[in-house]
């Protein structure tokens, strides 16, 4: 079900590149349908939309709008239960407080060679949210892209779902109430990120796209990257668990399974300094799948890309989770804030056994958006400075001038730029031209 290795079996090295090796790959036969959509939704616009938003999306042929209307959302939340229009009021709360403490100022100062120097902090004029329908909805995701967005003053929130505009989802409109979302259309998959790339019909333009889906809409976001921006490319969800026998195997096993169950390209990993805690681990696995709803896509994850990994010492534990700079690193050992500086390549750490990593996922406060595939290695969580711009500020004086003037006319010439040169020289040569920035 499960591999067991050891750190120093003669392949691990090999033994953990290979189940490593789960970013996103985009097919030929992905790239050319994705290709083949935006080709079409350039050339033919509003027509193109609606075309495949009725072949791919079901979207009813009697209905000329994709957008959902204020009262379309209303009715449909109020069919929501009231216990999870509860929870997501909380975790949405709890989400805005977060990153309302990250954000990002503007500032200036004033260096020593009389330079104004500085950063023009400002916010995204217009953002798309893509929330996934097909086999599930994920509210939480909603929470955890446009909040922050909201937070830092994104002026409009355009959300795009494969949600049926005669039965929309409850829970996802709620997550979208809640999280300051201005508009929603009932489309999906690449015609969505064709719409908002290129602004398509009543579907506007947008500078920045982010949230989850599948490989088609993966690969949609990485051909429309540079029309617009896009937030991370996405792979299947990852949890890398070092353990050194001090929390309950049930809760090891249960955090595996909280990720294996995701889909078949899911990863759970277990890093152990104790083999006979490593088998009881697997003893635990084997236990609690026998009553899993998604057993068998639990199964197929923990056969393909899960490991038990029993090694020497918590330093080679932390080593081999650099080397796989998982998505999710738990650190379920009797003192986690004694390693916590150690950790080099994780989107996020979860610190002692009581810390599972679903707290991450709904209610924490960090945004749930993290880099997969092994991208913790240079990428980041989302957060309020995805939906940020920072403009420079360069402001000299005479003095400013007199100081600096030299070296950049040096370095123009350097360069064979001869006009950058002179218009430098033009004020080092002028005696009357004051040009006091203030």
């Amino acid at each position: 079900m499960v591999q067991r290795v050891r750190s120093w079996d003669k392949d691990f090295d090999a033994f953990l590149r290979e189940i490593s090796k789960r970013g996103y790959v985009g097919t030929p036969e992905v790239k050319d349908t994705v290709q083949r959509i935006l080709q079409d939704l350039k050339n033919r616009g509003r027509e193109a939309l609606f075309f495949w938003a009725r072949k791919l999306d079901k979207f009813p042929e009697g209905r000329d709008s994709l957008e959902l209307h204020p009262d379309e959302w209303e009715k449909a939340i109020s069919q929501l239960p009231s216990r999870y229009m509860e929870a997501m009021e909380r975790a949405s709360v709890r989400i805005r407080k977060f990153h309302e403490a990250t954000i990002p100022k503007s500032w200036l100062t004033l260096d020593s060679e009389g330079c104004i120097l500085g950063h023009l902090v400002r916010p995204l004029e217009r953002v798309g949210i893509y929330a996934p329908g097909g086999k599930a909805a994920y509210p939480s995701s909603v929470l955890m892209t446009a909040i922050p967005a909201k937070v830092v003053g994104v002026k409009e929130l355009v959300m795009c779902s494969p949600m049926s505009p005669v039965d929309p989802s409850p829970a996802v409109l709620a997550a979208a109430k809640l999280a300051g979302v201005d508009r929603v259309f009932a489309i999906g998959g690449v015609q969505a990120i064709g719409a908002m790339a290129y602004g398509i019909g009543e579907v506007p333009k947008v500078d920045k796209i982010v949230g989850p889906g599948n490989v088609f809409v993966a690969e949609a976001k990485r051909a429309v990257f540079g029309e617009v921006d896009i937030d991370m490319f996405a792979g299947p969800s990852e949890v890398l668990i070092i353990a050194d026998g001090s929390a309950q195997a049930s809760f090891v096993a249960s955090d595996m399974l909280s990720q294996a169950e995701h889909d078949e390209m899911a990863s759970a990993i277990l890093v152990t300094t104790s083999e006979p805690y490593a088998l009881e681990v697997e003893r635990e696995l084997q236990e609690q799948l026998k009553g899993a709803k998604r057993r068998e896509i639990a199964q197929e994850s923990l056969r393909k890309y899960g490991a038990i990994i029993v090694c020497r010492n918590l330093e080679e534990a932390l080593e081999i989770a650099s080397r796989v700079a998982p998505e999710h690193l738990e650190l379920l050992v009797e003192r986690p804030m004694e390693i916590l500086s150690k950790v080099r390549n994780a989107g996020a750490v979860f610190l002692g056994m009581w810390s599972t990593e679903p707290f991450g996922d709904y209610i924490a406060g960090p945004s749930h958006v993290l880099p997969t595939g092994g991208t913790a290695r240079f990428a980041s969580p989302l957060g309020v400075e995805d939906f940020l711009k920072r403009t420079s500020v360069i402001g000299l004086d005479r003095e400013g001038v007199l100081q600096l003037g030299e070296d950049v006319v040096s370095l123009a010439e350097l360069e064979g730029l001869e006009a950058h040169a002179r218009a430098v020289r033009v004020r080092l040569d002028s005696t009357t031209n004051r040009m006091d920035c203030k």
